[in-house]
């Protein structure tokens, strides 16, 4: 058994995740943690919920096998009905999100850092993305299936029965375009080479009828995700410098994904 303590309550942690284990116990997958018990708890509330037992996904020798594990169980998720609070709470950190950041938080930001040599490098790219109708794609109306909220890889493993996953207190609805570039543009999914990913990317529900919306999603994440290093570059040097390069390259004619 796992007891998870919830120190931080924000945002609705711990009503995701017992509503998202609720969801999900009855139907008896053997890749994600079945509920135990809540402890409503005033300061540190509680969910027990059984251990999964596996190895790291990423440290998998057999990569493209295990992420189409990951995929198998992702599609099987997807499928679970939404009811109750999930389906009407979106996940955290949404599309939508990551647009009002972009437009509003990082201007701002930018804009008090006038001297800065990177500034008008990112501000550039800033303006093409608004340029590109991407926006527009990332918040077009799209079926809801439910959604961890959390695309680290650090929190999947490979088991007996296929790939598992835990941390489930940013659950909400989502959809699968959003889900599959937010999973592949996440900065633990660079230890992944985008060969492989491409391979994978039918297994995560991009199709011919969707692919327009995908790279919308997929630019825009990596754009997020520069943001924020962008903020951290002093000690975050190389990651920044990574993630600046993927974004020109989303954005290039040598883009593996177009």
């Amino acid at each position: 058994m796992v007891i998870k303590l919830y120190v931080k309550t924000d945002r609705q942690r711990v009503e995701r995740e017992w509503a998202a284990l609720t969801l999900l116990t009855p139907h008896g997958l053997r890749t994600v943690p079945a509920l135990l018990w809540l402890e409503e708890a005033p300061v540190v509330p509680a969910i027990g919920m059984t251990r999964l037992h596996g190895q790291p996904l990423l440290q998998d020798t057999d990569q493209l096998t295990a992420l189409r594990a990951l995929a198998h169980t992702t599609t099987q998720l997807q499928a679970v009905p939404l009811t109750g609070l999930l389906a009407r709470l979106p996940r955290i950190d949404t599309g939508e999100h990551y647009i009002l950041r972009l437009r509003q938080a990082w201007p701002q930001l930018l804009a008090g850092q006038p001297d800065d040599p990177l500034t008008p490098l990112m501000q550039q790219l800033l303006a093409v993305w608004q340029r590109s109708g991407d926006t527009d794609l990332v918040t077009a109306p799209a079926t809801p299936v439910l959604s961890r909220g959390d695309a680290n890889l650090l929190n999947w493993m490979t088991t007996h029965d296929g790939a598992a996953c835990v941390d489930f207190e940013y659950a909400g609805f989502s959809n699968k375009v959003f889900d599959a570039a937010d999973l592949i543009e996440h900065i633990s999914a660079r230890a992944i080479p985008d060969s492989t990913w491409t391979q994978l990317l039918p297994d995560l529900g991009v199709t011919d009828a969707n692919r327009h919306q995908f790279a919308a999603n997929q630019r825009t994440c990596a754009l997020r995700w520069l943001a924020i290093l962008w903020k951290q570059r002093d000690h975050r040097r190389e990651e920044f410098t990574a993630q600046h390069q993927r974004v020109d390259m989303l954005y290039s004619n040598a883009n593996p994904y177009a």
